[in-house]
Order: structure tokens, then sequence, then C-alpha cells
């Protein structure tokens, strides 16, 4: 049986897997916050990478496979949340690569919680788990991307701390691609890093969070619905240059790895109109309107080196949870 990953308690099954998308972070809304709200995100479900695991019932916790650290901690939380003991035995089969700008942390916390709520016989709600796994702090994307997937604008974080609504999700034109650029040599800023960023950069200016919203609602958005992927692209770009020149003094540019961003001005050099970084990075991404654009793009860059790419589509549907 396999549900979406929005669903409602049944009884205790013996066994779950969980497949969960990555997501692309391609910014933030608006980070001056002078409206009462702040952050707010815009950002895309990807098919690949992915997680992956089984969960079974067990007469105590194991865990093996990758990130094992980490699943062990959202256990602990996911079990404290639910009320129930840590009866579980998890095998990662598949992790989404850790501060690479993928999203990883919150996609793994909630496949987890996701397991361990079905094997439980208990109800799953990805926002109400979110402050209990610590997910979803700034940005909502990563919280729908898991639910429902597809392109995701969310309205940021009020005063109350709740998860940010989301307030637009479309579905990604199937045909279109995404160059994913991924630096096997760096990591992107996060943990007390990324709060001190937050911490230390300026006030975002006022008229610079207005052009951002005016480009989502009014040419990203559209070129989305209408399958126009140059204007699509080219909002991104826009959005991609305003708020990675704001965190350039904290990621050492515009783009936190020198080799994408080598990768990504060869990129604009040929005429590719959408193009960034996901997040912190380091992985960089190019928006293709075809499978042979992407692929045609991928054998002029492949080369030695540290960089390795990877060729994803927009994932229109949220996590996948089937039980046993």
């Amino acid at each position: 049986m396999s549900e979406p990953a929005r669903g409602r308690s049944e009884a205790a099954s013996r066994s779950v897997h969980v497949h969960a998308p990555a997501r692309l972070h391609f910014g933030f809304l608006d980070l001056h916050g002078g409206l009462g709200r702040r952050f707010g995100s815009i950002g895309l479900a990807i098919d690949a990478p992915g997680v992956r695991l089984t969960a079974s019932a067990a007469n105590g916790l194991s865990v093996s496979g990758p990130e094992e650290g980490r699943v062990r901690g959202y256990v602990h939380a996911a079990a404290s949340h639910l009320g129930v003991a840590e009866s579980v035995a998890i095998r990662v089969e598949e992790a989404i690569p850790a501060h690479a700008g993928f999203g990883s942390g919150t996609q793994l916390a909630l496949s987890v919680a996701a397991a361990l709520a079905r094997l439980s016989g208990k109800p799953f709600s990805a926002e109400d788990f979110s402050n209990a796994l610590d997910r979803g702090n700034r940005s909502g994307v990563g919280l729908s991307a898991f639910t429902e997937g597809g392109l995701i604008v969310d309205g940021g974080r009020d005063a109350t701390g709740a998860p940010p609504p989301v307030i637009a999700r479309l579905a990604y034109p199937d045909p279109w691609r995404v160059v994913l650029i991924l630096d096997r040599d760096a990591t992107g800023i996060h943990g007390s890093r990324e709060q001190r960023a937050f911490a230390e950069l300026p006030r975002f200016p006022e008229r610079q969070a207005a052009e951002i919203c005016r480009i989502v609602l009014m040419q990203v958005m559209p070129a989305a619905v209408l399958a126009e992927p140059q204007g699509f692209g080219a909002g991104i770009t826009q959005i991609q240059r305003l708020i990675g020149d704001h965190f350039a003094p904290h990621q050492g540019g515009r783009y936190a790895s020198p080799a994408v961003a080598e990768a990504l001005r060869t990129i604009a050099d040929q005429g590719v109109a959408g193009y960034g970084q996901s997040s912190w990075g380091p992985t960089g991404f190019a928006l293709m309107p075809s499978e042979a654009d992407a692929r045609a793009l991928v054998a002029g860059l492949d080369r030695p080196g540290p960089l390795r790419f990877l060729i994803a589509r927009g994932r229109n549907t949220g996590a996948e949870i089937t039980t046993a």
C-alpha cells in the first residue's frame, strides 16, 4: 500500500518504507520583515537525491546505514512527541547529502517521524512535528516538499513562531529538468555559523524585498503555469543575484563554492536563463527546458575535479509511505 505523506492514522504496521524528495531553495522573499512576516521562500521538490529508509517494529532501537547519529536523534524526538517507545529498527538505504543545500535534515527528520508514527498507528502531520524535530525554522518549503511536492511559495514566519504558511503550490512542468552541480569538497554554512550569519547581516533593503516579491508573483509563478522556461529562469536568476549578494560576506561571494561559481559562469556565458545556488550551497543548479538540453549542458561541463553533475526532475508529489 502506497500513500502520500499527508495521511490518516491507521492500525500499527510491522514495516514501513519511506521515500522522500530533496528540495531546492531558490531564495527568500522578504528578509526585511517590515510587514510583520520575515523570510518567506520559494523552492522546488526534486526527484533526486532523496531519502529512502525502512523502519520495522523491534524490541529496541537500532539504526543502520548513513546518518546513523541524526536518525537516532530524530527517533528520540519523534518518540517523545508521539508518546511511544523507541522500539524500531531503521535501515537507511539512501540519504540526501548533508549541508549541501537540499534540506537533508528536514527530509530525514520527517521520514523518521512518519515511519515511527505509521508503525505505532499514530496520526502524522509534518506541521505538528516541525517544532518537535526543530525543522522549518525559516522556510516552509521543506515541510511542503515532504507533504505535497511541486513548486512552493511560503509566506514567512510571524511573531508566533508557527511554521510558515504555504501560500502557493504549483505543478512544475514535466519536460523541465534541473542540472545539479555538487561540490564533493565543500559544505554549506549550517548550525551556529548560520545563526551567526543571520544575526550579523544588515537588514535587507525594503526596496529589494519588494522587487523579489514582484518577480515571484508577476514573473516566476506565471511562467511556471504557462511553462515558459526563459521567463521562469530569468526570474529565479535575478532573485539569486539579490539574495546571493546579501549573503556574500558570510559565504565568500555570491556562491559558496569557487568551483561551482566557475561552472555557473560558464553556464551563464552559454545563455542559460536560470541558474544559481540552493540555500547556503554549495550545490548549484541550472534550469533547463528539456532532458536533451540538460544532457548537452552536462556533457560540456563534466570533467575531472571536485564537481559532480546530476540531472533531476521537479517532483510534483510528496513523500511516499508504503506499509507492509
